[in-house]
């Protein structure tokens, strides 16, 4: 098969996922090209969104949540949507050009407004062949409405099927087999494998990440784990936020904290661990579940990972902190209500999807084999 991957830079999430789609059929010696829509058409709209993005989420976060909240509650013949659309012809124009070269046997795409893109193309009769839509959270943008001409949108866990309806899409459009991750993600090793690989010690290890970005408090919700009076160790990933590195790095802690930057490492650091405290991206969610880690949530953006947190806190695989809730009390519970934490792990078995690459691979083989009419 030759498919093309269509991504968008909001969010590494996106890219992330479309990188693990890329890298599962590559493996099955098929050709797979990631491609940023938005970067191909324009670099200056590339870089309006990537930074945007990054902007309204840091330091709009209100302004993001009544947008958001806008869009959910729009009908679907809204102006805004109508909107949308004419202003994706001249993005359209040209990626029609590109796919037409390129001649894909399907198209995958990780972000909602390709759903748009993609229905233009087919109303245009551009591209016909087969076109799947991957979620990549745990919650259905507002977008993903327009995407008439996708012939299956990609759901993290069929437990969405009731919002999936509420928006339109009927159950021969609807494939619940998880977000795609990598293949470090989809196995694990014992954990006192995992420790002793990283120079740990075989205890009780808590996992801490901030995304990408490094997003929220890290340095400050660090001090609060190395003040609770209990033995464990902690594994700290600033991702890039120097700053809250260097804040980390500089601590002088009673318990025992590996701290890293960036790193590729993430799969042997959830197999070393016991639970994550994470911000609720669809991604790392979707890996830690995978592995089978309880999750801890803090400091969703507002918006898509309200809902992300919602969704996973609702259906038994995560509880959440706030400014009422401490990790203390989190811990403690955890620690000390061996029934709940057995519950949580049940829950995992549920929504986690440790095939979902594989699942889609097979999926996207499937329909290339017997296209729509």
């Amino acid at each position: 098969m030759k498919v093309l991957i269509f991504s968008i830079t909001a969010g590494e999430g996106h890219n992330s996922t479309a990188t693990a789609i890329q890298q599962c059929f590559e493996q099955h010696g098929d050709t797979a090209e990631v491609f940023d829509a938005y970067r191909y058409v324009s670099k200056a709209l590339y870089e309006i969104v990537k930074q945007g993005y990054l902007l309204v989420t840091k330091d709009f976060k209100k302004l993001y949540a009544r947008t958001y909240t806008l869009a959910e509650n729009h009908p679907n013949n809204s102006k805004n949507k109508g909107m949308f659309r004419i202003a994706n012809l001249q993005i359209t124009r040209k990626l029609g050009k590109y796919i037409t070269k390129y001649n894909p046997d399907a198209i995958i795409y990780t972000h909602p407004f390709l759903g748009v893109v993609t229905d233009l193309l087919y109303n245009k009769g551009v591209y016909r062949k087969p076109v799947i839509g991957v979620l990549t959270d745990f919650t259905l943008h507002p977008l993903w409405e327009e995407a008439h001409s996708t012939d299956r949108i990609v759901i993290p866990c069929d437990l969405l099927r009731p919002e999936l309806y509420r928006r339109g899409f009927t159950d021969d459009r609807i494939a619940p087999i998880g977000i795609p991750v990598r293949e470090q993600f989809s196995t694990s090793i014992p954990k006192e494998e995992a420790r002793a690989a990283l120079g740990l010690d075989d205890k009780f290890t808590v996992l801490m990440m901030g995304g990408s970005m490094g997003y929220g408090n890290i340095a400050g919700l660090v001090q609060e784990l190395d003040n609770i009076d209990a033995d464990f160790q902690i594994i700290s990933v600033c991702g890039n936020n120097a700053e809250a590195k260097s804040a980390v790095d500089a601590m002088t802690t009673k318990k025992r904290i590996l701290n890293y930057g960036f790193t590729n490492e993430v799969a042997l650091l959830m197999d070393a661990a016991d639970c994550i405290i994470t911000k609720p991206g669809g991604l790392t969610t979707s890996e830690a579940l995978a592995k089978g880690l309880p999750l801890i949530i803090c400091n969703p953006i507002p918006g898509h990972e309200e809902r992300n947190a919602t969704f996973l806190v609702n259906n038994g695989v995560a509880m959440k902190l706030d400014a009422h809730v401490h990790f203390e009390d989190v811990f403690y519970q955890l620690i000390h209500n061996p029934i709940h934490l057995d519950c949580m792990r049940r829950a995992i078995s549920v929504i986690g999807k440790p095939n979902s690459t594989e699942d889609l691979y097979r999926l996207t083989e499937e329909l290339v084999e017997n296209p729509k009419s």
